[in-house]
């Protein structure tokens, strides 16, 4: 089996990740995937396509991802691990879908816009 590479966003995190048989190990920016993500429910959130698929220990997978907060960088290497397993197995894809780790959640920050403190926010009126 060569490697597998797949993209995965969600609001400005981008991760780009090289799946190749293994034994389980998972590097992210050059570092463990527990160092990354020093949190359980962020550990959760990145292994949770291998846990659904059951194929926790049989990929090495190399991670680059960079941009938005951690959160929004461990649900991008979710999907973007979700849509590399799916590319090699595609009988694990309704698995997947049922959890809901094939869709790209969309949602982004709404841009600030003139004449007003943030996207909605109105300055503060007074009437002295």
């Amino acid at each position: 089996m060569s490697t597998t590479n797949t993209s995965g966003r969600r609001k400005t995190a981008v991760a780009r990740i090289y799946l190749a048989a293994g034994s389980g190990n998972i590097t992210i920016n050059g570092k463990d995937y527990k160092e990354y993500f020093p949190t359980l429910p962020l550990q959760y959130i990145a292994t949770q396509s291998l846990l659904v698929a059951e194929s926790l220990a049989n990929f090495d997978i190399n991670v680059n991802v960079q941009g938005g907060g951690v959160k929004g960088q461990a649900e991008a290497v979710r999907l973007a691990i979700a849509k590399a397993l799916v590319e090699l197995n595609p009988e694990v894809k309704p698995a997947l879908r049922a959890k809901g780790l094939m869709t790209r959640d969309d949602r982004m920050v709404e841009r600030k816009k003139p004449g007003r403190r943030k996207a909605r926010r109105r300055f503060q009126f007074s009437k002295r």
